[in-house]
């Protein structure tokens, strides 16, 4: 710690804790990966995490505004910086340049790469040239873990809602669903929707009197999917809806993709067509003989992945310390 640290009042963590400063901004996608990062870490080590709000005067460059850092003085030196969002990337630099710790991104960055320690991309990203401080995952990062609990005879439906990349369609959907539904009856489905569910869906959905309980996304709360992929054997999700697919694939369940038209070709359909590709997930386009979606036995835990390799790089800084220390006695 520096004397200008210790000035200002800042006290390091317990020696065996990793102090995590979480950057959010407000973005419940972005807190969803940033939770899922620290909560691998915490299956791992002790750590103690404090949140910092950006949505407002740390927003973006207003970190850099004179006194704008001053609330964080209150609080333990960090080990780790995290952040996912363009907004929390300069705060995060700042408060690095500061107080110390490790800077993670989680995502690509609207800054230059070479700036934070840690860059956590999806591969849908498509780097042109990847550096010794990145590491391409498969999708984002999610707090879902494997399940040893999943019933076949239990499945789930998750519904997205138009997008800049497919071409939504009410009617499609429900055509879909109902296949899918008609031709596994020893099933009990469940459906849910998602912010951008448009309310004529639900609208058609209540005429159309297929089977399966429908739970609106305002019925449900921030535990609630992470409970049914606890459980569900087979997991059906619109296209649009990536990070579902990827926190399907993650629960180990079978993952069925319901297609719709493409806007243009974009990393994110050219995303989904590779998880089609490489037999991840099951188009609909191939399952409407038996409505059926399939395991692909490939294990997806790219939280716990990161976390192991953050901490191992933690660990070599401490030996690397503690080696200098050796050597000035």
């Amino acid at each position: 710690m520096s004397s200008d640290q210790r000035s200002q009042g800042i006290e390091a963590c317990d020696s065996s804790t990793i102090c995590i400063w979480r950057f959010l901004d407000g973005r419940a996608g972005h807190r969803n990966q940033v939770l899922g990062l620290t909560d691998a870490l915490a299956r791992m080590a002790r750590v103690e995490c404090h949140d910092i709000d950006v949505s407002t005067t740390l927003r973006g460059m207003k970190s850099l505004l004179p006194g704008r850092l001053q609330s964080l003085r209150t609080l333990p030196r960090p080990n780790v910086l995290i952040g996912a969002g363009h907004s929390t990337h300069v705060p995060m630099l700042a408060a690095r340049q500061r107080f110390g710790g490790n800077s993670v991104v989680i995502m690509k960055p609207s800054l230059p790469l070479f700036l934070f320690d840690l860059c956590l991309i999806p591969a849908a990203d498509a780097l042109k040239r990847v550096r010794g401080n990145v590491v391409i995952t498969e999708g984002a990062l999610n707090r879902i873990q494997r399940s040893k609990t999943l019933s076949r005879t239990k499945g789930l439906i998750l519904i997205g809602g138009p997008s800049s990349h497919f071409v939504w369609s009410d009617e499609a959907v429900i055509k879909q669903i109902r296949a899918v539904i008609d031709s596994n009856p020893s099933i009990e489905w469940t459906l849910t929707t998602s912010r951008r569910t448009p309310s004529s869906f639900l609208s058609i959905w209540e005429q159309s009197r297929c089977r399966g309980q429908m739970i609106p996304v305002e019925q449900t709360g921030p535990d609630w999917l992470p409970q049914q992929l606890t459980s569900a054997g087979s997991v059906w999700v619109t296209n649009d809806s990536v990070s579902m697919i990827y926190e399907a694939l993650t629960s180990g369940a079978a993952v069925g993709v319901f297609t719709l038209e493409k806007i243009r070709k974009s990393r994110v359909a050219k995303g989904i067509d590779s998880l089609i590709e490489r037999k991840l997930v099951t188009a609909f386009s191939s399952s409407q003989t038996t409505g059926s979606s399939k395991q692909s036995g490939h294990t997806l835990d790219e939280a716990n992945r990161c976390a192991k390799l953050l901490m191992q790089r933690l660990k070599l800084q401490e030996e690397k310390i503690a080696s200098g220390h050796q050597r000035a006695a």
